[in-house]
This record gives C-alpha cells, structure tokens and sequence, in this order.
C-alpha cells in the first residue's frame, strides 16, 4: 500500500505540468503530454512489481557506478544547460569586442528648395536649387588609449535656375580625416574597455559555475548510486526478514499439532509475519523512489529507454581507505574550489570599477585633429561685361572629375588643431562613485576572508564525518554479527523448549535492524567519501536536482 502512495504521489507531482502546459504552444503540450506518458509508464511498472514481482531481462539495467558518472557527464540536462553559459557570456564579449571595429556610413538624398525673392540680388524672382547628397564616412573607436577617428568623404551636386550662378550644375566634394584623443579622462580606461574586461572576467566565472555544476551533479549521482544500493539491499534484508517470520510460523503450526505448543502462541509469529510483509512492501516503494532519484541525473529526458528500465546497481559499498592528507585537501580547496575562485575573480571586478571610477574622476582634456582637402566643379559661365546680370557668353566645360581633381591635388585644404578641457569645481559623482567602490572592494576581501575559514572548516568536518562513518561502519559489522549468533543461540533454545515465541521473534527484528544499520552505515561511508572529495572542489547544493534527491531519501 505505501508502495501505491509513493507512485501515486509522484505522478500527482508529474501530472501538475499540463494545468499550466495547456496555455503553452502546441509543441510545449505535446512535449508535456510525452512526459506524462512516460511517468505513467513507470507508475504502471511500479504497479507491476507490486502485483507481480520479477522483472524480464529486456527491462532490467545493470549498472556500474562509473558507467552512470558517463552518463551523467553525457546526457544531465543540468550540465548541459551549465555548459551553454559560457558561450552565452562569448557572444556578450564579442559584442563589446565588435563596438571597436570601423563603421561604414552612407548619405544618399535629393533636396528641392525654392527661395523666396528677399533680396535685390535673389537670381531671378522664382529660384529653385535642386540638391544632390552622396556622402559616406568610416569612424572606429580605437581600442588603445579611448581615441576615435573619422575619415568622411561628402558630395554634392547643385543644379540651380539662378540666373546669377557661375557654376549650373555645381559639383563640391570634400575629404577630411579627423582623430579625437583623450590625454586624462578616458586614456587608460572608459565605459566599453570597462565592459569588455568584466565580460572576460564573468566568462571565466561562468566557466567555474558550470565546473560547480559537473562537481555537484556527479557527487549527486554516486550520493544517489548508494542510495539505491542501500535501499535494494533493505529489500534483500526484509525478505529474508520475512522468510524467517514465515519459517517460524510453519514451526510453531507443526508443534501446535505435535501439541508441543499452545495454539495461542502461533497468532504472535503470524502478526510478526504480517509486519514484515508491510515492512518489505514500504523497503520496495523506496527503492523504486530512490532508482528514480538516480535516472534524474542520468537520463536526457522521458524518451532515453534508460527511463523505462530497471537499475540494478552492480558496485556494492567497500571500505576504502578513509583520507590522511587533510592538509592537502584544505590547501587544495582554498586553491581550486570554485566558489572561492569566483570571489577572487569578484575582486578583480572591483579593481576594474576602482580603475574606471579614478578614471572617471579626472578632468576631461582631449586633443582633437582634422585634415581635410575640397574641389569644386561644373560648368562655369562667363558673362559679358556689364554686371552680374550680363548674358552668358560663354561657357567653360566642368564636370565632377573636375572637382575631384582639385581634391586630389590638395589645391584647397584646410586643418584644424584644438585642445579642450573640462572639470567640475565642486566635486563630481565619479568621485563618490570611487570612494564606495574601494569600500566595496574592502568588504570582499573581508567576504574571502570569511570564505576561506568557511572552506577549511567544510572539508575538515567532511574528513571527520568519513573518520566517524569509518567506526561506524565497524561497530554496526560487529553489532550484526552478534545479532546473527543471538538468533541462532535463541532458536536452538527454542527448538529445545529452553525459551519462548518472543525472544526469538525479537531476535530475528535486531538482527534485521542491525543488517539495515550496517547497510546504512556502509552507503553513508562512501557517500561521505563523495562529498569529501566534493568540498574540495565546489560548494554544497545546486548540481541538478538536489532538492528531487533530499526528497527521495527522506
């Protein structure tokens, strides 16, 4: 009956998704409808089992601890989507990276204006310009030194019915190149370089969460690996529970027709019998609730076939040799583990915003240069004497080859040089802004500090749990073995009559209950061995599906 809660809770759990699935995309509800399938596939093999226990070779999965380390590592969806960050966190950088190349800008446009007659000299009383725009430019922040530069190229072409135009159509073209550099403010550092450089930094601690991630999951998989062994071995240990509860019954019901035995004491074995037979249906339900716990690390979705079969674990709980170099595995922490590197990746951080924030806080001289050449084209229109509105006589061909002729031959440049210079009087808010970043920076080193001690306690009381599993692992063999040789002592007194129905019931439940201590004093030895070579590596929690696995063994 527990068993039948257990499946049912958790396709109760499982069948929660479609509420809100159904809002979703038809792909969303599909893929939904799949994984409530398949969780009623396993609800129903687990009703199977109970009904009729055994399972076919096709279904049942022998399974290695190493070989669900691989699958992990291959198919964990958690690793996988911890993988996929630091490539997120590349394209963030080649972002920042890409605002550095050169930017190519064009102008193409047509403008008609007709002036109002509002001078004496107007060119006719209806004027019209037509305006041709053909420009283009290239401008780049360069990455050194916070300078940027322009190179713009402008063209135009006027065609105008003033009757007092020298030039119809006129043709201007010009060429200017100008540079922009910072000499305080902005040389050594600014917004972007800024940017990019804690982009690079939060791309390597992305790389160390995601090794956080592969270090937790794999350490819940080995954790849930010996769960599962634990729990099909307490189901070993209450079927041959429940054999011996059987055995004794058939004992006392053939001294009761010997008549070496009252009738009565015969209901006390039955009733132990019966307790067993629950005992060993609740062993089942959890080990069934721990193999699920195992395949959610191990499996990439309902589909993999792993889902739909049984794991028997084949690696049985051994006493490794608990670890000596405690020493090393503290200074191995406090250099390697992940949360501390990230801090100290954090701190660089810090020094970049100390950098940036001085930076900001100057004062802003910047030396701005331009060079740049025109020429000018067109048909030019010669008067006769007599003043500006003397008929055209004659007409000098020009075109825009003209123009750019001039251009070319530097016969009209024009250059400029300026320095410029600002600084708030009274203060800025660059300068606060760096007073609290130091202040910031101060309490992460102080956060480290913290950190560091909390580390070096972590992994020692990780060692003393494996010292302390290691002796219990010891006392539980001996309590076990002594269980054993008191069932055998009690019932050879009672097959002598020496003792009664009782003792011997109550030594065949402590020898159970020192089988099950053993067995879980030898899963929490190698587990604790697990997370000892954990905390050397990354923090506790997170890894995928921590909070599923907790459940699963409470």
């Amino acid at each position: 009956m527990k068993r039948f809660i257990s499946f049912a809770t958790t396709i109760a759990v499982l069948l929660g998704v479609p509420a809100f699935a159904q809002q979703s995309s038809t792909p969303d509800r599909a893929r939904t409808n799949t994984v409530v399938q398949e969780a009623m596939r396993t609800y129903q093999q687990g009703l199977d089992g109970i009904v009729q226990p055994g399972t076919s070779a096709r279904d049942l999965r022998e399974l290695r601890l190493e070989e669900a380390v691989m699958m992990a590592l291959e198919k964990n969806l958690d690793i996988q989507v911890a993988k996929l960050e630091p490539q997120s966190v590349d394209f963030q950088i080649a972002g920042f990276q890409n605002q550095f190349q050169p930017v190519l800008a064009s102008t193409i446009g047509q403008r008609d204006l007709f002036q109002l007659p509002t001078r004496t000299i107007n060119g006719g009383t209806r004027v019209s310009n037509a305006t041709t725009t053909y420009n283009a430019s290239v401008t780049q922040e360069v990455p050194l030194f916070g300078g940027n530069y322009t190179v713009a190229w402008t063209n135009q072409r006027v065609a105008s019915s003033d009757a007092l135009a020298t030039r119809n159509p006129l043709y201007t073209t010009g060429l200017v190149a100008s540079y922009v550099q910072p000499i305080l403010r902005g040389f050594k550092t600014d917004n972007l370089r800024q940017q990019l450089a804690i982009s690079v930094i939060n791309r390597d601690i992305s790389e160390e969460s995601a090794r956080a991630t592969v270090a937790q999951t794999l350490a819940n998989v080995r954790n849930a690996y010996w769960d599962l062994v634990f729990a099909q071995s307490s189901v070993d240990v209450a079927q041959r529970a429940l054999e011996l509860a059987d055995k004794l019954v058939e004992d006392n019901q053939a001294r009761v027709e010997v008549g070496t035995l009252a009738p009565l004491d015969i209901v006390q074995a039955q009733a132990e019998a019966a307790t067993r037979r629950q005992n060993l249906a609740a062993a089942e339900a959890t080990a069934q609730t721990a193999e699920l716990a195992l395949k959610r690390f191990i499996v990439s979705g309902t589909e993999d076939p792993m889902w739909r079969q049984i794991i028997r674990p084949v690696d049985l709980p051994s006493i490794e040799p608990p670890p000596t170099d405690v020493e090393g595995a503290v200074r191995r922490a406090l250099a390697e583990r992940t949360d501390i590197l990230n801090a100290r990746k954090g701190l660089d951080t810090s020094d970049i915003n100390i950098k940036y924030f001085k930076d900001l806080s100057m004062p802003a001289l910047d030396f701005t240069a331009s060079y740049g050449a025109q020429g000018l084209g067109g048909p030019e229109l010669v008067r006769a004497s007599g003043g500006l509105d003397a008929p055209v006589n004659r007409i000098i061909p020009g075109n825009y080859g003209q123009a750019l002729s001039l251009l070319r031959n530097l016969d009209y440049p024009n250059w400029n040089f300026n320095v410029t210079l600002s600084y708030p009087l009274f203060g800025s808010q660059a300068t606060a802004q760096h007073a609290r970043a130091r202040v910031q920076r101060s309490q992460s080193m102080t956060r480290i500090r913290a950190l560091e001690v909390q580390i070096a306690a972590e992994v020692a009381n990780a060692a003393l749990t494996v010292q302390s599993n290691l002796k219990r692992v010891d006392a539980a063999t001996a309590a076990r073995e002594l269980a054993q040789k008191r069932l055998e002592a009690e019932q050879s007194k009672f097959d002598v009559g020496m003792t009664t129905n009782f003792f011997v019931v109550q030594a065949q439940r402590d020898l159970r209950d020192a089988a099950n201590t053993e067995l879980r004093a030898l899963a929490d030895y190698r587990k604790s061995l697990v997370n000892f070579e954990r905390a050397q590596q990354a923090p506790a929690g997170g890894g995928g599906g921590g909070n599923f696995a907790a459940t699963a063994q409470q």
